[in-house]
């Protein structure tokens, strides 16, 4: 299965927290990392993300205190990322939910199934660790292209950026045991098959800090 290669994923992109960046809005005025960090992707619903959280429960009791220098993605936040935008201004949130809304008109629902994992740039010296698509790949890529296609005509920059498809688990941010992770993930993986019918498109708000991510949604648009 082909991995993630430079897929966006919401801790990456334009603009550290602290750090001025410039925005993906097409405004090229630079802008702090206290603006709302925001991106657009389709929610795991929660029975495939209790399959996808027990593989990742047997890979954390399989690395045992190791586990804890780790970021783990909790299982009530797992997405499939399909465009990062960003620190952003709260007076664009309205233009991003009209795009998003354009976009699912413009598409039908489709079946995603999970299976297989990897490691981002690598397994020897992983910064993510991801669960891969069985099925589906193809609508993922075609929502996201659509989307796309929406923010840039509403002012964003185009993301130069190839979009491969993941579930990003957990941020090893080049730690020693993110190897070992990423083998013991693959194999806890191999039984993995797990799917649901990709129905919506969320704009989320990422509330980073110590442990764990939290992901406020902010705008739902239901696919055709």
């Amino acid at each position: 299965m082909p991995g993630p290669g430079s897929a966006a994923t919401p801790d990456t992109g334009s603009g550290q927290a602290g750090r001025p960046s410039r925005c993906r809005s097409g405004d090229r005025r630079p802008v702090d990392g206290t603006l709302p960090r925001l991106f657009v992707a389709v929610p795991v619903p929660d029975d495939v993300a209790a399959a996808v959280g027990g593989v990742i429960a047997e890979t954390q009791a399989a690395l045992g205190p190791d586990a804890r220098a780790i970021r783990w993605v909790q299982a009530t936040g797992l997405h499939l990322t399909l465009r990062f935008l960003g620190p952003t201004p709260k007076e664009r949130i309205p233009v991003i939910a009209a795009a998003l809304d354009r976009a699912a008109a413009a598409t039908p629902a489709f079946e995603v199934r999970l299976a297989g994992a990897g490691a981002f740039p690598d397994a020897g010296r992983p910064r993510a660790l991801w669960i891969g698509i069985r099925r589906g790949a193809d609508g993922l890529g075609d929502l996201a292209a659509r989307v796309e296609r929406e923010l840039v005509a509403a002012g964003w920059l185009i993301d130069p950026r190839a979009y491969r498809p993941h579930v990003t688990v957990a941020r090893t941010d080049g730690l020693r045991v993110g190897a070992v992770a990423a083998t013991i993930l693959v194999e806890a993986s191999r039984a993995l098959d797990a799917g649901f019918r990709a129905d919506r498109v969320v704009l989320y708000r990422s509330h980073l800090g110590s442990g764990p991510g939290r992901y406020e949604r902010l705008h739902e648009a239901v696919l055709a």
